[in-house]
């Protein structure tokens, strides 16, 4: 889920990681001892839907009724029922489903970190065909449908995305003389300089808890989560090049620049919020936080660049969140099921949930259009297409990350409880537990 900082599924929308929440809910979905039953493609009748609840559904609702109205208009024997599913309730109502086939609904929106977990239910249907034969399906961003697969095959239609980037406070940096930094050595020099002569302000506000600001370091040096040989996946966080990225991040919970007394337990979204309410200079903050920032202090102060990489003029590799749309494969309208799901990720239905939820739409085409009439979401754009990344697709990722596993390590070396090599070295120990 997707994985975006602030809604799990679609509620409490700028409040939470979605992607980290809904990785609790594959754990919590047991696995089938044997496949779904395959459905059928019955042509009328009722097209069940699970969408997940809102904090503030109204705007969502409303673009989802105005698609079903299209939808049904031309299909007079076919109606569309949608329910809510609200995010307490997300675990028992895709566990039931998956183990209790008769109970699932035809087509649901569900989390792209929850994909692999998903897929070796058995639950849902592999739509690689029909994507390849949906004429919009070839702008989709190459690099956001990579979070729908699972063993080579597509499982759902990426809805939307969450790409996070650099906001700066654009006061503070015009009264210092600064500008954005370039390269993320840059990043917290500049973070340090302003701390330095704006004691009151956190040089840029992130968290030890805040693994989807930390993971750009991690990758823009070189590293990666875990690597798969063909036959498992085996942890690679304590590699040279991983221990660099990790602890150049937690570089940025020090004294000096975000102190550890508060910042070693920030989550994402206490990091945007200290932001958002003026206490810091800068953040790592999603196209979904938007709102937030522009509810608080920091409101028309503030502008957003590409999160930079190692080397002036690169771009350090996002995380890719977002939530997807998936087919059952018990589901008796399968043909229709399909359809309404391309006619939700549609270009016209993505730019209206952009207009309705501030949701980054996973066609480029539309990403183009909207970034030309929206300056905003040009750093955004620009980060997709620089290329973003994913955590390892296994159902092992769920223990993994409910065991806080990664931000454990970063809190401790952020504090000096452990040396990098030693907090990486239990956590890659851990994570290697856990893929076995």
């Amino acid at each position: 889920m997707l994985h975006r900082e602030f809604r799990p599924g679609g509620a409490v929308r700028r409040a939470l990681t979605l992607g980290a929440a809904l990785f609790l809910l594959a754990a919590c979905a047991p696995v089938q001892s044997g496949p779904a039953g395959s459905g059928g493609d019955e042509k009328t009748g009722t097209v069940r839907v699970w969408l997940f609840d809102e904090a503030n559904r109204a705007p969502k609702e409303a673009v989802i009724n105005e698609a079903i109205a299209e939808f049904e208009a031309s299909r007079p024997n076919v109606d569309v029922d949608v329910q809510w599913v609200p995010v307490a309730a997300r675990a028992e109502k895709f566990a039931g489903a998956f183990n209790d086939p008769a109970s699932a609904p035809d087509l649901a929106e569900f989390g792209n970190t929850d994909l692999a977990g998903y897929a070796v239910t058995g639950a849902f249907a592999d739509l690689s065909a029909d994507l390849a034969a949906w004429p919009e399906g070839k702008d989709l961003d190459p690099s956001v449908l990579e979070t729908a697969k699972s063993g080579g095959k597509v499982y759902g239609l990426p809805w939307y995305t969450g790409i996070r980037a650099l906001y700066y406070r654009t006061d503070v940096f015009t009264e210092l003389g600064l500008r954005p930094p370039a390269t993320l050595a840059e990043l917290t020099d500049t973070a340090r300089l302003i701390h330095a002569k704006k004691p009151e302000l956190y040089g840029i506000s992130v968290g030890g808890k805040y693994t989807y600001a930390m993971l750009p370091f991690l990758w823009a040096y070189g590293g990666e989560i875990a690597e798969n040989d063909g036959t498992m996946w085996n942890a690679a966080i304590n590699s040279d090049r991983a221990r660099e990225g990790v602890t150049r991040y937690a570089g940025l919970i020090h004294d000096d620049i975000c102190p550890p007394a508060q910042c070693a337990n920030f989550t994402g979204t206490q990091s945007v919020q200290a932001f958002a309410g003026g206490k810091a200079a800068m953040t790592i903050g999603g196209d979904f936080n938007r709102k937030a920032v522009d509810q608080g202090a920091s409101k028309g102060k503030y502008a957003v660049v590409p999160l930079p990489g190692t080397e002036k003029g690169t771009v350090a590799p996002a995380f890719a969140g977002g939530n997807l749309l998936g087919v059952f494969r018990s589901s008796m309208r399968r043909g229709l099921a399909v359809d309404f799901v391309e006619l939700l990720g549609s270009a016209k239905y993505q730019e209206k949930m952009y207009a309705a939820m501030g949701n980054l739409p996973t066609l480029t085409g539309v990403q183009h259009k909207l970034a030309a009439d929206d300056p905003f979401l040009a750093p955004f754009v620009e980060s997709l297409k620089a290329g973003t990344k994913f955590v390892p697709s296994t159902p092992a990722w769920s223990k993994i990350d409910s065991q806080n596993l990664l931000p454990t390590a970063v809190q401790q070396i952020a504090t000096g409880a452990k040396q990098p090599s030693a907090a990486l070295n239990a956590a890659a120990a851990a994570m290697d537990k856990a893929f076995r």
